[in-house]
């Protein structure tokens, strides 16, 4: 047996990846990080002229397609899901990036605002269950990559939040607390099939649109002393997503500038 390239192994020409939430923040590097490494990117977006767009800037050589799929309604996680097959002929790679925010803390949050923040994670488990269905009828292997975060493994400090805005929301600990369990559950049962389910866990990656007060609390709690910029995850995903991770089920991998460190 020929020993594989590191190009070979990181190369993912020929294969088919659904990533939703394809238009946000981190969403847009993610589809680039799979196009790049020559994948053929299935953009979802609850907006399909968001998604079209986003399909749109990707680079080839292969071609990007556009679904409408919201991962918060299990209708939608399955008419999208065939959708994206109908288009592509087949899935090899999910990307469960796409999220419902919820800007309530533990001080005004509702019991039907946290219930539905954690159906977060139902869309995960539907979406990455149809993939693992359609691998083991077509008899090929496949890769789930779930969008955990550095807050599914550690709280928030207070003083980083206090009279600037709310706390990070309690619904967003427990979702990605149980994102991060959910990956390892599915990895250990998923095995047999060929499914590899891992999860990729963001540490501070705020959007422009981030109180600056806030931004600038938050990096001295970094050990790197700066916030991530959105490419620095896609050297991840692709690891996640290729062959170069054959032998990684399971693992939840963190890229937080070291936050998780302290």
């Amino acid at each position: 047996m020929t020993e594989p390239t590191i190009q070979q192994l990181f190369d993912l020409s020929g294969r088919v990846a659904l990533v939703t939430g394809a238009s946000g923040h981190l969403g847009a590097a993610l589809t680039s990080a799979l196009a790049e490494a020559g994948a053929s990117v299935v953009c979802a977006s609850r907006d399909l002229q968001r998604a079209k767009a986003a399909a749109t800037k990707l680079p080839g050589p292969a071609t990007h397609r556009a679904i409408v799929l919201d991962h918060m309604e299990s209708s939608s996680v399955e008419q999208g899901f065939d959708d994206a097959l109908r288009q592509a002929g087949r899935i090899d790679i999910l990307v469960n990036n796409g999220h419902e925010a919820l800007a309530a803390d533990l001080t005004t949050v509702t019991a039907a605002e946290f219930s539905r923040h954690l159906a977060n994670a139902t869309g995960y488990f539907l979406l990455a269950r149809h993939l693992r269905d359609h691998a083991v009828e077509r008899g090929g292997d496949a890769s789930v990559v779930m969008l955990g975060s550095m807050y599914g493994l550690v709280a928030s400090y207070p003083d980083a939040y206090a009279d600037i805005c709310a706390a990070s929301p309690v619904a967003y600990h427990t979702l990605k607390g149980g994102i991060i369990h959910l990956m390892r559950h599915l990895a250990v049962y998923w095995a047999a099939d060929g499914v590899r389910v891992n999860c990729l866990s963001p540490g501070p990656f705020p959007s422009p649109k981030v109180d600056k007060r806030l931004v600038e609390r938050l990096e001295t709690k970094s050990p790197l002393g700066r916030m991530g910029q959105p490419h620095e995850l896609k050297g991840a995903v692709v690891f996640l997503a290729s062959e170069a991770s054959s032998y990684v089920t399971g693992h939840n991998l963190v890229v937080d500038g070291g936050w998780t460190a302290w």
